[in-house]
């Protein structure tokens, strides 16, 4: 049986924290254009299982990666579905000039990034209920 994907618990740390001090810095500046950096991190982990960010990180990794708290790459690649939903959308926002729009989804992905830092994986739970629900469904057609 072959193992699950694991990413290492600081790579996905420092992949949020991109997302987050992007953001910030977007805000700051006023330059929309920072946002595409974790935007394009992130659908490239998605599509092509090559995030720029996860793969530079891994360069600093001081210990063997079975050391690291395993954190299931799967998982991984739903949370930044969301994300990057959030930052095109964002985005997409800031250059129609719709401002509302870019500051609540560029709000909700650093909201949720800084919730995830600090040990609460948004993400996940959405995960896990989405899961139960379709577990909960193949009971019903089972029937």
């Amino acid at each position: 049986m072959s193992q699950p994907q694991t990413i290492p618990r600081p790579l996905v740390r420092l992949n949020q924290w991109t997302i987050l001090l992007s953001v910030i810095l977007s805000w700051a500046t006023g330059i929309t254009w920072i946002l595409i950096i974790p935007l394009a991190a992130n659908l490239l982990g998605i599509l092509c299982n090559y995030n720029p960010v996860l793969r530079v990180g891994k360069l600093f990794l001081t210990m063997p990666r079975s050391v690291y708290i395993p954190e299931d790459a799967q998982q991984q690649k739903f949370n930044s579905s969301i994300a990057s939903l959030c930052l095109a959308v964002g985005l997409l926002g800031y250059l129609l000039h719709w401002q509302v729009v870019g500051h609540i989804f560029t709000s909700m992905v650093a909201i949720a990034s800084s919730i995830a830092i600090a040990g609460f994986c948004i993400g996940c739970f959405l995960h896990f209920q989405l899961k139960q629900w379709q577990y909960r469904r193949s009971l019903k057609k089972s029937f």
